[in-house]
């Protein structure tokens, strides 16, 4: 993990979410502590990860997305020299996959 992020601070943030028990709980804490802009980045960037792991291209993300290919190529490099945090979650949902086309 990253030094440069941990911290108390984060440490409290990630309790709460930890704490939420559903999506909705979900979507009312992160619609408060979050612009509609930067969850939508994240959802986008997520979007872009679940598509590269289909082994999509960098086309047919961005045109479904609207992802650029500078934020492409960032979630490629962190699913291929992350840290493995997208794939610990791919692993837990139900059908991470189910719907990328």
């Amino acid at each position: 993990m990253s030094k440069n992020i941990k911290n108390s601070a984060v440490d409290h943030l990630f309790e709460a979410i930890l704490s939420l028990k559903d999506s909705e709980e979900c979507y009312t804490f992160f619609e408060d502590i979050c612009t509609v802009n930067e969850l939508l980045s994240l959802s986008q960037r997520f979007e872009v990860a679940r598509m590269l792991r289909c082994h999509k291209t960098y086309l047919e993300i961005a045109e479904k997305t609207g992802a650029s290919t500078a934020t492409i190529s960032r979630v490629n490099r962190s699913l291929n020299y992350g840290n493995d945090g997208y794939d610990v979650v791919f692993a837990r949902m139900k059908d991470p996959f189910s719907d990328t086309e």
